[in-house]
């Protein structure tokens, strides 16, 4: 079986992901409560699993979330369903919306007033994927949830 080690002595089997799954309408206010989810969930993995959450994980969680769920809201009609879910050391952040078109950064541009969300969440996270799905896409992304000793803001080593 394989499991989510959280230490010599903390062992998650695979078998009992820990993960959490909510659908958010289309209420602005749903931004603010999906960073909330999100601080709670990481609170409570690391309470109940023990598993490091670094302060800087927790910010970039919520930022990431907070980001992603921006642009679903913006983006596309209907409801978003956002999960969380603890992989490895990492937390991974997955936003579906029912918009089918993918996101493309834009050219770095100090001047551009806002627009700058997928720059952000691809700067601060370890890992990003987008799935088109049969109704909208898939976006997910990974972060390390331990502070790497020399590592910088994304908990990456520097090279």
């Amino acid at each position: 079986m394989e499991s989510v080690s959280g230490g010599e002595d903390n062992v998650v089997p695979a078998a009992h992901p820990i993960r959490t799954t909510v659908a958010l309408d289309g209420d602005v206010g749903r931004i603010a409560e999906a960073r909330r989810l999100a601080a709670g969930f990481l609170t409570r993995v690391q309470a109940e699993h023990g598993l490091p959450v670094s302060a800087r994980a927790m910010d970039l969680t919520q930022l990431v979330v907070s980001e992603l769920v921006t642009n679903a809201r913006k983006y596309a009609p209907g409801p978003v369903v956002m999960e969380l879910r603890i992989v490895g050391a990492t937390v991974e952040v997955t936003v579906w919306d029912s918009n089918p078109v993918l996101p493309v950064a834009r050219t770095a541009d100090a001047g551009r007033v806002g627009q700058h969300g997928l720059e952000i969440v691809l700067a601060v996270t370890q890992g990003f994927e987008v799935q088109r799905e049969p109704l909208g896409k898939r976006i997910t992304t990974r972060i390390t949830l331990a502070d790497a000793p020399g590592g910088d803001v994304t908990g990456r080593h520097p090279h």
